[in-house]
């Protein structure tokens, strides 16, 4: 009678209250908004170069300028959270990404369109961290469970984006590919009044660290604007002035402690760290990938963008097929398991990359090894994220996000600049189609390391959630 009673107890435990699934409904609406945005303008650019009279190189800053004004603002989110409240912010960010939606919509020329993009990118990139905050706010333990469902709208949205973008050049004006976001962002600032409770009594009146976000900033915008021209001059003399810039930061706030723009207490914790750790690699790994698979079918294969486009769907569909388990998975099997068992995977799936680069591109290989690999990708970030948030208090939660979002921003471009600069260094005598191969296996290997770095991070992880203490 007592087992019977604990099993019940523990079912209970396990249910999740409706709230939950409210609060991370309306959560996903940020990064569902945000993903979707970026998905259309970036599939357009060449037509919005024709519509505005501009040129390709000037309008990519469309793009350019928005990521550089994301990154720019990312560090204040933990701040702005604890001074004025998740409710409050989430509704300014949904208000601020409206709003400059419509003005993008109404962009006279190049210039100002660019100038309206920075500024939407102001809000917007608070709206994937705001997500990632609240969730695991309203889920606790339950983490992985929801936000493994919630994901899968957000990969939808490189799937759907082409096609929304497809339509609006055919039969609409490109001032759509904008206004489009008008009624999802109204849609949006209702349920966020409407389901979001109120937690102004959770804010604390903390000083804003302006010298350190003079540092940190700037520092992350140079850092990721530098790894993106490594082949000019001026790309490495800014890159190695985000680096110090950066390196700077870390300097002043370990002597500022609970005053620092970004804790740096928190990775002091063995959970979070081997979790951020574990984060970089990860999305360092991912990254560096989206950059090698389709360079690697277009030039070392010689297939075209288009077939390019399809041979990589089984990466997306692998991921969606993965996230809705995760959360079931993780309660299984343990934190460790899984994602140690995803970053394997995710190896294991990598190494046919080689077998590629030096016999040749076969279907029957790629199109399992890529719906492996994103299998793979989708079973190393959540559970390692829910094992971060579980080893930080509540309070703590908002500048937990701040430090892993940078901690994730920053493993993209900087392994993804490892393999583009080996890559470059092995094309280098621009030899014969074997050479091409031939660097491309060898880059190939080095992203196969990184994914083996990954796993041994992941093996560090706690076993289970109740194996983890939380820090105070």
């Amino acid at each position: 009678m007592q087992q019977n009673d604990s099993e019940t107890a523990d079912r209970a435990g396990d249910r999740l209250d409706p709230s939950v699934w409210k609060i991370a409904g309306v959560a996903l609406f940020g990064a569902l908004l945000a993903q979707l945005d970026a998905t259309i303008v970036n599939v357009s650019l060449s037509s919005l170069a024709t519509e505005l009279n501009s040129s390709l190189s000037t309008i990519q800053w469309v793009t350019s300028g928005y990521l550089l004004a994301l990154t720019l603002v990312l560090p204040l989110n933990g701040w702005l959270v604890d001074r004025i409240g998740a409710k409050a912010l989430y509704l300014w960010c949904f208000s601020a990404f409206t709003l400059f939606s419509a003005l993008c919509g109404l962009a006279w020329s190049a210039p100002s369109l660019i100038g309206f993009r920075v500024l939407q990118g102001i809000s917007g990139g608070l709206l994937a961290p705001m997500t990632q905050m609240m969730i695991a706010r309203a889920a606790g333990k339950h983490m992985a469970r929801v936000a493994g469902y919630m994901a899968l709208p957000v990969l939808l949205a490189p799937v759907l984006g082409p096609i929304i973008a497809g339509a609006i050049l055919q039969y609409a004006s490109w001032r759509w590919l904008f206004l489009v976001n008008l009624p999802v962002g109204a849609v949006a600032l209702v349920l966020v009044i409407l389901l979001l409770p109120s937690d102004r009594h959770e804010t604390t009146r903390r000083t804003l660290d302006w010298f350190g976000l003079t540092l940190l900033s700037p520092g992350l915008v140079l850092f990721l604007y530098g790894s993106e021209r490594l082949d000019d001059m001026v790309g490495r003399v800014i890159l190695a002035g985000g680096i110090a810039m950066m390196v700077g930061f870390l300097w002043t706030a370990r002597r500022k402690g609970d005053d620092a723009l970004i804790d740096l207490r928190l990775f002091e914790g063995k959970v979070f760290s081997t979790a951020a750790i574990t984060q970089f690699l990860s999305n360092g790994g991912m990254f560096a990938g989206q950059m090698l698979i389709p360079a690697f079918l277009i030039q070392a294969c010689g297939r075209t963008p288009g077939e390019m486009g399809w041979m990589l769907a089984p990466l997306g569909i692998g991921m969606m097929l993965a996230n809705p388990f995760m959360g079931a998975l993780t309660d299984r099997f343990g934190i460790r398991r899984v994602s140690a068992g995803g970053a394997l995977l995710t190896l294991v799936a990598t190494l046919p990359m080689l077998y590629l680069a030096t016999r040749g591109l076969n279907l029957l290989v790629l199109i399992p090894a890529l719906l492996l690999r994103g299998m793979g990708m989708s079973g190393v970030g959540l559970p390692s994220l829910t094992a971060a948030y579980a080893s930080v208090s509540r309070q703590k939660i908002p500048m937990a996000t701040t430090s892993l979002n940078i901690v994730q921003r920053l493993g993209g471009p900087t392994m993804t600049t490892v393999c583009a600069t080996f890559l470059a260094w092995k094309l280098r005598p621009h030899a014969a189609d074997h050479a091409v191969s031939s660097a491309y296996a060898w880059t190939f290997l080095i992203l196969c390391g990184l994914h083996a770095f990954t796993f041994l991070g992941a093996i560090q992880l706690p076993r289970r959630l109740s194996d983890v203490e939380t820090r105070e």
